[in-house]
C-alpha cells in the first residue's frame, strides 16, 4: 500500500523527467512512455531561458525568508516572554490572519501595490510572502519559545542580561529547528507562486521562474520538451535546500525541547 501511494505521488515527477527528453512529435506519439532518441538539448534551451527567472526567484525567496524570520522571531520572543496589556488580543489577531483566504486579499493587495507604485518591482513580489511567512512563523516560533526552559532566561537575568541579549544568545541559537522550518515553507511558497507574479509583473526580466516558464507555451503550440526540462531545473534548488534543511525541518515540525517546561 505504501509503495502504491509512493508511486502515485512520484508519477508526476517521473512523467516530467521522461517528457523533458522528448520532442513534440515523440510526446504526441507516446506521451507516457520514454521514447528514443533522448533530446538532452532541451535542458540547454530551458537553462538559457529560465536563468534570469531563477535569479529573480532566488532574490525574492531570500528577501521573503529573511524578512519573515526577522519579524516572526522578534514578535514570538515578545509574545512568549513578556507580559503586557492586550497581549492575548494582539496574538489572537495575528492568529486570525491565518484564517483569511489568500484569494480574498488578492485584489486589495494588487490595488495597494498599484497605489504605492510598486508594480513591476521585486518588492511587490516579496511583500505577500514576507507577511504570510511572518504570520505562520510567529505562531510556530511562539509555541517553540514557550517550551524553552524558563530557568535559562532567569539565569540570564540574574547575570544582568538584557532582553536583546537573551534574544540573541538564548532564543536564536535554540530556535534553529523552527527557523529551518519557516525558511523552507516560505521558499516553497515563493517557488510555487504563479498567479501573483503573473498579475503584478509585466517586465520579462522581473518574472519568477514559475511565470517565466510560460515562455514555452505560445498561442499556437507548446514546446513540451523544453517546458518540462525547465520545470525539472527549477525543482533542483528546492531539492538541494530540503536536503540541507530537512533535519531542522523535521525537528521544527516535532516542536518542543526535551525536558522543557511551559512558562
Amino acid at each position: 500500500m505504501l509503495g502504491l501511494i509512493a508511486f502515485v505521488g512520484l508519477f508526476p515527477f517521473l512523467f516530467m523527467l521522461t517528457t523533458s527528453l522528448k520532442s513534440n512529435q515523440q510526446y504526441y506519439e507516446s506521451w507516457w512512455m520514454p521514447s528514443a532518441p533522448f533530446h538532452f538539448e532541451n535542458y540547454a534551451r530551458a537553462w538559457e531561458q529560465i536563468q534570469p527567472y531563477l535569479v529573480t526567484s532566488l532574490i525574492v525567496a531570500v528577501g521573503s525568508s529573511v524578512g519573515a524570520l526577522a519579524l516572526c522571531m522578534v514578535a514570538a520572543f515578545v509574545f512568549a516572554r513578556y507580559e503586557f496589556v492586550g497581549r492575548k488580543v494582539l496574538f489572537g489577531l495575528v492568529a486570525v490572519l491565518l484564517m483569511v483566504p489568500g484569494i480574498s486579499s488578492l485584489i486589495p493587495m494588487f490595488v495597494l501595490m498599484r497605489d504605492l507604485g510598486l508594480l513591476n518591482t521585486r518588492i511587490a513580489l516579496v511583500i505577500p510572502h514576507l507577511v504570510g511567512g511572518a504570520v505562520l512563523g510567529t505562531l510556530l516560533m511562539k509555541t517553540f519559545v514557550e517550551q524553552l526552559p524558563q530557568e535559562l532566561f532567569d539565569a540570564a537575568r540574574v547575570d544582568g542580561a538584557s532582553g536583546p541579549r537573551m534574544f540573541l544568545s538564548i532564543m536564536v541559537p535554540l530556535s534553529l529547528p523552527v527557523v529551518g522550518t519557516i525558511a523552507l515553507v516560505t521558499v516553497i511558497g515563493v517557488w510555487n507562486d504563479f498567479f501573483w507574479p503573473l498579475l503584478t509583473v509585466t517586465e520579462n526580466e522581473l518574472r519568477t521562474v514559475s511565470a517565466g516558464l510560460q515562455f514555452f507555451q505560445t498561442q499556437h503550440a507548446t514546446e513540451y520538451g523544453p517546458l518540462f526540462a525547465g520545470y525539472a531545473i527549477a525543482s533542483i534548488p528546492l531539492l538541494v535546500l530540503f536536503v540541507f534543511l530537512s533535519k531542522h525541518f523535521l525537528a521544527g515540525l516535532q516542536g518542543g525541547v526535551p525536558g522543557g517546561t511551559s512558562k
